[in-house]
């Protein structure tokens, strides 16, 4: 009966030994707690914990990738828009991260949450379509000043997708549209106002040599010809003929 007592005594402690030893990987750590209170961070490799008195809470210090579910955002201009994005962390203080939050994954994910909705919230719909980088960066700022004290470190936050509903959707187009025919008849009017100028240039250079201006005339008769079959009569000045030496002689 002792035997049999003594071996099962022997079985437990040798069980209870062998629960006390732990392996992490090279991207894990274990926070360690002797009777509740914090001891030590502990890991990579082979690590030994006392049973009962010591306790374990292994992190994780790769970067999570995770989903920002998608928030219905009211922007400066009141304009309703379903965004969702997706943020880029990891645990770089694994005692902060255990000790200062409750779930640190789930903290994040609401602050992120709250973030997003904040900063787009300041700004206009053109400027959330046009300056998606500068908002990027500008919420990766925030939130990750805000979760400096849990340990995480936010590397990086990307708006994944912007929903606008219909209505807005066919106003942005009729938008685009009159900005087009906008630009097509400022660029028409600054073509007809620099041939403008171009003719007036070329009348005051014509107006300071009478025998040009005689060539294009000469030169207009010729192309009118060229392109009718019909016989044409246009007058012909009497100066062009003096200026190219040329007189009608008297009957």
């Amino acid at each position: 009966m002792m035997t049999s007592i003594s071996s099962m005594l022997l079985l437990a402690l040798i069980g209870l030994v062998i629960s006390g030893i732990k392996i992490l990987r090279e991207y894990e750590r274990g926070v360690v707690f002797m009777l509740g209170r914090f001891h030590t961070v502990k890991g990579p490799g082979l690590i030994v914990i006392i049973p009962i008195i010591q306790q374990m809470v292994k992190v994780d210090l790769r970067t999570i990738v995770m989903d920002v579910p998608s928030q219905d955002v009211i922007s400066r201009d009141n304009v309703s828009v379903k965004v969702s994005a997706i943020v880029f962390f990891r645990v770089i203080d694994p005692e902060k991260a255990v000790i200062q939050v409750e779930q640190f994954y789930n903290a994040t994910s609401q602050m992120a949450q709250t973030t997003l909705r904040s900063v787009l919230g300041q700004h206009e719909l053109d400027e959330m379509l046009a300056e998606r980088d500068k908002l990027n960066a500008d919420i990766q700022t925030i939130l990750d000043q805000q979760t400096e004290s849990w340990g995480i470190k936010v590397s990086n936050v990307e708006i994944k997708q912007m929903d606008l509903n219909e209505n807005m959707i066919r106003a942005i187009a009729r938008q685009a549209e009159a900005e087009r025919e906008r630009r097509a008849k400022v660029i028409h009017a600054e073509g007809e106002l620099q041939a403008s100028q171009k003719l007036v240039e070329a009348a005051q250079t014509l107006a300071q040599s009478p025998r040009a201006i005689q060539l294009r005339y000469l030169q207009t008769l010729t192309e009118i010809a060229g392109d009718k079959s019909s016989t044409i009569v246009f007058p012909l000045p009497m100066d062009i003929l003096d200026s190219l030496g040329i007189r009608a002689k008297p009957e």
